[in-house]
């Protein structure tokens, strides 16, 4: 029989965290959550260590247990455009590359040290196949942050002005102003960083 390998209490605690992250969603039953722990992997990631670079098949997504990460591209001119950040408690990853099997469009890095939890996404998918509670957090899940927040930052991206964007930012990201550069608050928002100096001593 394959012996477990043995957790340290670092690791104990960030699967400890994910778990309540995930039940924060919906219930997780004690078998599901020994299969969960079966297909995760911590990792600690330097400061602008690459998680999940762009090009490569992913097999993988992430749970931030400490640490900043970023999901960004690069376009023609190697201008970059942060799509979103992921503090503590949030899963990074290139989904839709996982999801379709292609290579990822997106970059993932750290913008601090991290110690993330990643999880092997066919064993997820494998998963969700055979637990039901697994299943409906899933659900609650994707309707919470995949749909509601796709619809906000929709109508956020054509009806509202640079200011009301960093409005935004600020209620939903109250922790993000102290960790982040303002370049990168900037790259988010679809403005430069003079623009978001000028925004800033109006507010």
């Amino acid at each position: 029989m394959k012996q477990q390998k043995t957790m340290t209490p670092l690791e104990s605690s960030a699967l400890e965290a994910l778990h309540q992250t995930m039940i924060g969603y919906h219930p997780i039953g004690s078998e599901t959550r020994s299969q969960l722990q079966a297909i995760c992997r911590c990792r600690r990631l330097e400061k602008g260590e690459i998680l999940y670079p762009i090009g490569e098949l992913p097999t993988h997504f992430a749970y931030v247990y400490t640490g900043l990460l970023r999901v960004f591209v690069t376009d023609d001119n190697g201008n970059e455009y942060n799509k979103k950040f992921f503090e503590e408690g949030s899963f990074p990853g290139s989904m839709t590359a996982l999801l379709k099997s292609q290579p990822s469009r997106f970059t993932v890095d750290a913008l601090e040290a991290s110690l993330v939890v990643e999880i092997d996404h066919q064993g997820f998918r494998d998963l969700l196949q055979q637990r039901q509670d697994l299943m409906l957090y899933q659900i609650h899940y994707l309707e919470r942050n995949w749909l509601l927040d796709k619809d906000a930052r929709e109508v956020e991206i054509v009806q509202e002005d640079a200011a009301l964007r960093y409005q935004r930012f600020l209620q939903d990201f109250p922790g993000l102003t102290e960790r982040l550069p303002q370049y990168h608050i900037a790259s988010h928002l679809g403005i430069t960083p003079t623009q978001l100096s000028r925004i800033r001593k109006k507010t």
